[in-house]
């Protein structure tokens, strides 16, 4: 596609700066020169030369020529000579000087006509210190490698939080923490995968597009696919297909991916999102935690080099060591004073709920009443990494019933700073029991549960082929990140659903 003028129509509606730069534009296309060229030269990244001259003298000459390139964050024009400070991708930054005497009399005009704040440039020249030591490129040549049509917010004018959102690209050249939270998230990520690797589990993949939405309780996503005219939902966990995979012999077996719920957008939650889901035959909720504590242990090693990590407000977190474990029905017991079980009447219940102003669904049984108390009285104070135990069967459709506690499953939430970052269980992987708890389910959504599973017919048949005794995890890969960095979801999301502009 052929680069053209501005035309007149977009010019009338453009705020002055964005005139003055789109005037820019146009003076480099009549003078020949292309604003947005397919390639520029460059030999050597900022970073490099930082670290290979890192010891240089004041006023030293190198001798070495090198090609940059870089986003003008800063200029100074002076006379015959120049300065731009450069930064690059990783925030590395670099001085750039134009001599008149080196780069010529016109380069430098059309230097100080044509480069603006925002734009990137490429240099070439001899790497050198100036006289007050700063690490430098003496140019003899620059050319435009892409003109900014926009100008870059100022220091004591930055994006609102809603803005560093809706337009990360400028967030991530102005903020040096979008830029490192960018390169923390795949560090984490790898961490995770590692650790797996490690411990011999397979990476297997599920499809997002599913016939049914199963594997967890949530409202999902619905499209309809022409070609077979049928609907179908997005991936609202892995859960029912991995555990497939266990029945076919895959006994160890994982996958990081993305999973779609249509629910409520908040300071810990995304409709789209990221998990890290695992199943192991032969494992149990317990075994579960071991590997959950170590798979957060090793990411804060790896990522941030210790188990104790640092806040974005300054404050710190401790998350080494052996993790705290309390029963769910425990920690209700000690919010509202009185013990409270799993038999504990449902009025009962409905009584503490109105004492501390909890708002009571009708469609709610009591297992999932005590569980909305718990998240209610108990959740906030959880700020230490803690391993909730023991949830009601009625919440828990897919999980194990309790070898010892009747009416309980053997699952766990982990909270951290007061939020969920996953949970594991001890599977459920009788056929017969898991047909019954599914047909529960059905009767949740028939009282208008949209949050209920369905009857899955082809799960149940590989149940039937003999499905081993599992533990099974799911971690959120966004909430894990909160937890490391103090940061809301977000921010840990590079690009986060956000409500179209007006």
């Amino acid at each position: 596609m052929s680069e053209n003028p501005s035309p007149p129509a977009v010019e009338d509606d453009l705020p002055e700066q964005m005139k003055v730069r789109r005037g820019k534009r146009d003076a480099l296309l009549a003078e020949g020169v292309k604003p947005y060229p397919l390639g520029v030269k460059r030999t050597v990244t900022l970073a490099k030369l930082r670290e290979q001259y890192a010891d240089l003298a004041e006023g030293a000459s190198t001798g070495v020529e090198e090609s940059v390139v870089g986003r003008v964050i800063f200029v100074r024009n002076t006379g015959k000579l120049c300065f731009a400070t450069l930064r690059e991708g990783d925030g590395t930054e670099l001085q750039l000087m134009l001599s008149q005497a080196k780069v010529g009399e016109d380069a430098l005009a059309d230097w100080k006509r044509l480069v603006d704040i925002g734009d990137v440039v490429a240099a070439t020249g001899e790497v050198i210190t100036s006289r007050r030591g700063e690490l430098s490129v003496m140019a003899e040549s620059w050319s435009m490698a892409a003109k900014a049509l926009r100008p870059l917010p100022v220091a004591h004018k930055p994006l609102s939080d809603e803005n560093r959102v809706r337009q990360r690209y400028v967030d991530l050249i102005m903020r040096p923490e979008a830029r490192d939270m960018a390169r923390n998230r795949p560090a984490m990520i790898r961490s995770l995968r590692e650790v797996m690797h490690q411990r011999e589990y397979i990476e297997v993949e599920t499809p997002m597009l599913q016939v049914l939405h199963g594997g967890a309780a949530a409202r999902p996503f619905v499209t309809h696919h022409n070609a077979l005219d049928i609907d179908l939902y997005l991936r609202i966990a892995p859960e029912l297909y991995l555990k497939r995979c266990v029945v076919g012999g895959l006994e160890r077996v994982f996958e990081i991916n993305r999973n779609f719920r249509n629910e409520g957008v908040d300071s810990s939650h995304s409709p789209e999102f990221a998990m890290l889901e695992a199943y192991e035959a032969y494992g149990d909720y317990h075994t579960i935690a071991e590997l959950t504590t170590s798979l957060v242990q090793t990411a804060a090693m790896d990522v941030f080099g210790s188990t104790v990590v640092q806040h974005a407000d300054g404050t710190e977190l401790d998350l080494g060591g052996q993790w705290r474990r309390v029963g769910l029905f425990e920690a209700i017991s000690e919010a509202v004073g009185e013990t409270v079980t799993i038999d504990t009447p449902y009025q009962t219940l409905v009584s503490y709920a109105e004492k501390t102003d909890l708002e009571v669904d009708p469609v709610w049984g009591p297992g999932k009443l005590a569980e909305e108390l718990f998240e209610h009285l108990v959740t906030d104070s959880l700020v230490q990494p803690t391993f909730v135990f023991d949830y009601p069967e009625e919440t828990s459709p897919l999980t194990g019933a309790h070898r010892d506690k009747p009416g309980l499953t053997e699952k766990w939430d982990l909270y951290i700073r007061g939020v969920e970052m996953g949970t594991g269980y001890s599977e459920l992987v009788d056929p017969v029991v898991q047909r019954e708890r599914f047909v529960q389910q059905a009767r949740l959504a028939a009282r208008g549960d949209d949050e209920a599973m369905p009857l899955d017919e082809d799960f149940l048949r590989a149940m039937e082929y003999g499905m081993p005794p599992m533990g099974g995890l799911g971690l959120g890969i966004d909430r894990l990140l909160m937890a490391l960095t103090g940061l809301g979801i977000r921010e840990t999301i590079l690009f986060p659903l956000v409500k179209p502009e007006a």
